[in-house]
């Protein structure tokens, strides 16, 4: 099972909720004490859910994604949400503007590349599917009950594609409270900006809670998970199934991965920090996690590494270079989680090789082609080289790199500013091309 990696050795605790409480991750529970007892004393049916927004999950997601390994872990069965039919609004929580609207088969084809994701990670049981409610409001049920230890995945689109809305708003969007909606904390940043917030977002709430509901009544789900962004929608979603269906469901809100100066992580220069290998190579993947702050390196190895806590303590207490042992050490076991170990111990050499100590294997560095006919005749000036690689924006930085001294060329610093790139500058047709400490990139002529 893919859960066998995370080892007995990572907490001395017999309670997930013990667990999750140690590494950090809970910041809120509807009821901390009926939760606790509940993961002590049976094995229950959470759920987390995801709108796919894009064709693949990234770091903020991964954070979910753990959450649900430790949970099948100890025995308990996560129920892994798309939002088919939620992505169709977008939900407004902690946003400054409204989402992009996507398709239906947009929305489809990013609910089939997220579940492949899932499946790196979770041991699912393929064969449960939800059959459906034959009507809105009529309960609905499971073709049988999930193997033990196995996840189980479904997609909101199921029950709230059909919904008419005018029978939705009488039966769900009577229990509702505009005022109490509006001071929710998830749309206060909207209401405070220019444009306000839709009243085709403001369904979204509704949405989310209706979905609590209709697993909660048809397959047994007794708590929703999410980031701390989510609480006003998970109280919703208790609310309502308890004003519904006399049901007593709980929510628990978990931190977001920010850093120590309170931004959220997993942004890079080229967008968000992706777990496909085809959006962030797992070089780049590595190099992130290994150029992380030092007050950053704690938190990371609790909350995205298995490692147990005794071992993270002693890594954490490391100062001045000897915590560069510890980073690399995070690295290697995020990267090892994400894209495998073999991927992971590639990503390590390239970084040695790129920073010391690795000698001249370039075989793992981040490569890019570059035609060898631009390079004709005289060559090509080294400013309007780096340019083109994406190193430096404008020319004006360029020459400013190399003033600073900031520019090297197989390990040489470059100090003439009008230095022609040409092929005789490869050593076997390539060239590893550095500017400051941390860009680093290979360029292979072809």
């Amino acid at each position: 099972m893919k859960y066998d990696f995370i080892p007995d050795s990572v907490s001395t605790h017999d309670n997930v909720y013990d667990v999750l409480k140690e590494r950090g991750f809970i910041e809120q529970t509807t009821d901390e004490e009926n939760v606790r007892r509940l993961l002590q004393e049976e094995k229950v049916r959470f759920y987390i859910g995801f709108d796919p927004t894009a064709d693949c999950l990234h770091i903020g997601h991964f954070m979910q994604v753990i959450i649900m390994m430790y949970m099948q872990k100890y025995g308990h069965t996560p129920v892994v949400l798309l939002g088919g039919g939620t992505g169709m609004i977008g939900d407004p929580s902690g946003r400054s503007d409204m989402r992009q609207m996507m398709s239906r088969e947009t929305m489809e084809h990013n609910c089939e590349a997220f579940k492949k994701l899932f499946d790196r990670f979770l041991d699912f049981d393929e064969e449960w599917k939800y059959e459906g409610n034959n009507g809105v409001f009529v309960q609905g049920h499971e073709n049988k009950t999930p193997e033990p230890g196995k996840a189980i995945s479904v997609n909101n689109a199921e029950w709230l594609m059909p919904l008419n809305y005018i029978e939705f708003i009488r039966e769900i969007g009577t229990c509702f409270n505009v005022n109490t909606m509006l001071r929710a904390e998830c749309f206060k940043q909207r209401m405070e900006r220019e444009g306000g917030l839709t009243m085709f977002e403001l369904n979204y709430m509704l949405m989310q809670s209706y979905d609590f509901m209709v697993m909660a009544r048809d397959f047994d789900v007794k708590i929703q998970f999410g980031g701390n962004d989510q609480w006003s929608n998970i109280i919703g979603g208790v609310d309502l199934t308890r004003k519904k269906l006399g049901k007593e469901v709980y929510g628990m809100t978990f931190s977001l991965l920010t850093n120590s100066e309170g931004k959220k992580m997993g942004k890079t220069q080229k967008g968000a920090l992706w777990l496909s290998a085809d959006k962030t190579s797992p070089y780049e993947f590595y190099q992130y996690w290994r150029n992380v702050g030092d007050a950053d390196v704690e938190k990371c190895l609790r909350m995205l590494t298995f490692l147990p806590m005794e071992e993270i303590r002693r890594l954490a207490a490391l100062e001045g270079q000897e915590i560069n042992k510890a980073k690399e050490i995070l690295a290697f076991e995020v990267t090892k989680l994400v894209h495998g170990e073999a991927e992971a111990v590639k990503a390590q050499e390239a970084a040695k090789a790129a920073f010391g100590g690795g000698g001249n294997d370039l075989s793992n560095m981040p490569t890019v082609q570059f035609e060898s006919a631009k390079l004709a005749g005289d060559g090509m000036g080294v400013v309007s080289f780096i340019k083109e690689l994406g190193l430096v924006p404008s020319n004006r930085e360029g020459f400013m790199t190399i003033e600073q001294g900031g520019l090297k060329l197989d390990g040489e610093k470059v100090t003439d500013k009008k230095l022609m790139i040409t092929p005789q500058v490869f050593t076997d047709g390539k060239l590893l091309v550095e500017k400051g400490k941390k860009k680093k990139v290979v360029v292979e002529l072809v």
